[in-house]
């Protein structure tokens, strides 16, 4: 049996006015098939945009997908670019409130703004793509506050996020919310160096990730005249993500074991 894996990275166009999908949007795309079930998944997509995220959920077989936005403009992209690559996708124009009335969904995605600005940012533009309040949190916010009210008692949500706009808020208001939350995974290059430790797990760990090409993994910290090299290094990493990594059901298995714990 062959396998064909269709990217809707490579599908989709930005019509006028609407923000063409960026490396982020491919990251999440690829964390969507490990760190996910888009599988007979009802999903939700906000922030949609060309509809990128909502397509690929498609592509991975989800059952249904409304995808939302608040451009107009985004919303004729959307369903535009579900119909020329032959999937399902409701394109709405709404906000996070319009989403939540639509509640349960199995999966959200969504690629929020998540550049901090000085000002509040007001309008539909294409602006509203990127520009996201003086802490970069004006659609995390709410978004995370409301991971209750949108998914199902064992849906997923994935983020696309910045470190510029705190992640340790994030993972605190998702957990505040009643959701167990964490990194699923962080598309930047790394050079490890390990500690002592007594069982020596660090060193483990560190191989490891050298390994599965997604570090470069040092046992003691390195001359200074190194590191140009190790940088280099570590910036052609290339690992595949979906393969490299074993992140399926990581929340579920937080959440068993620390309800072993607390039983």
């Amino acid at each position: 049996m062959t396998t064909v894996r269709h990217d809707a990275m490579d599908l989709v166009r930005a019509h006028p006015g609407v923000y063409a999908p960026q490396d982020d949007s491919r990251f999440l795309c690829d964390a969507m098939a490990v760190a996910a079930a888009p599988l007979d998944a009802r999903v939700l997509d906000l922030c949609t945009g060309t509809g990128v995220l909502g397509i690929q959920a498609a592509l991975l077989g989800a059952r249904e997908v409304l995808a939302y936005d608040i451009n107009p403009r985004a919303v004729a992209c959307v369903a535009d670019n579900a119909r020329r690559v032959g999937v399902e996708v409701d394109a709405r124009l709404g906000t996070l409130t319009d989403a939540v009335a639509e509640r349960p969904f199995d999966l959200v995605v969504s690629n929020p703004p998540y550049v901090p600005s000085p000002t509040r940012p007001e309008g539909v533009g294409i602006h509203r793509a990127w520009d996201a309040g003086d802490d970069g949190r004006v659609v995390l916010d709410p978004l995370c506050d409301a991971v209750g009210d949108l998914l199902t008692p064992d849906g997923t949500m994935l983020i696309v996020h910045s470190e510029f706009s705190g992640v340790p808020e994030t993972l605190r208001r998702l957990t505040a919310a009643g959701a167990v939350a964490d990194v699923a995974a962080a598309n930047a290059p790394a050079v490890v160096v390990a500690e002592d430790r007594p069982f020596d797990e660090q060193r483990a760990t560190a191989r490891a990730l050298d390994r599965a090409g997604l570090a470069v993994a040092l046992d003691a910290w390195p001359d200074p005249a190194a590191w140009p090299d190790l940088l280099r290094r570590a910036r052609a990493l290339s690992a595949d993500l979906r393969t490299a990594t074993e992140i399926d059901g990581a929340a579920a298995r937080a959440a068993a074991a620390i309800e072993s714990v607390a039983g």
